[in-house]
């Protein structure tokens, strides 16, 4: 039992472990920014759009338009953000979680399907 070593081989264990914390806590921040994003964008469109165009102009065609405008102008980007939400956090939990605990990398090497290889008996 050799303590300095054990002692590396322990910083090292700890320095990787506050990384990982500092990483998913980035990594969970950032899909809350883009969530806060998304409500922020509604609200300044409802601002721009409805209340200083629409809802000023005292016209309840042009009431309709801009509140219709700004309902399907929110959905898409509701839909636009949400989906790109849902892809970082898939992205997220694959390359943060999952490679950080269960992948080492060793394995065999990939060697793609071929019918040539398989009629010659040669698969190695």
């Amino acid at each position: 039992f050799d303590f300095g070593e054990e002692m590396v081989h322990q910083m090292i264990h700890t320095i990787e472990f506050v990384l990982a914390c500092i990483s998913n806590t980035a990594s969970y921040l950032r899909l809350w920014a883009l969530s806060l994003a998304h409500a922020q964008l509604s609200e300044v469109f409802w601002d721009k759009a409805v209340v200083e165009v629409g809802l000023e102009s005292g016209n309840m065609v042009l009431v309709f338009i801009t509140v219709t405008a700004w309902a399907c102008f929110t959905v898409g980007v509701l839909m636009g953000m949400e989906s790109l939400s849902a892809f970082l956090h898939a992205l997220r939990l694959h390359w943060v979680e999952f490679m950080n605990k269960f992948y080492f990398g060793d394995g065999y090497r990939f060697v793609p399907f071929s019918f040539a290889l398989l009629d010659s008996g040669d698969l190695d």
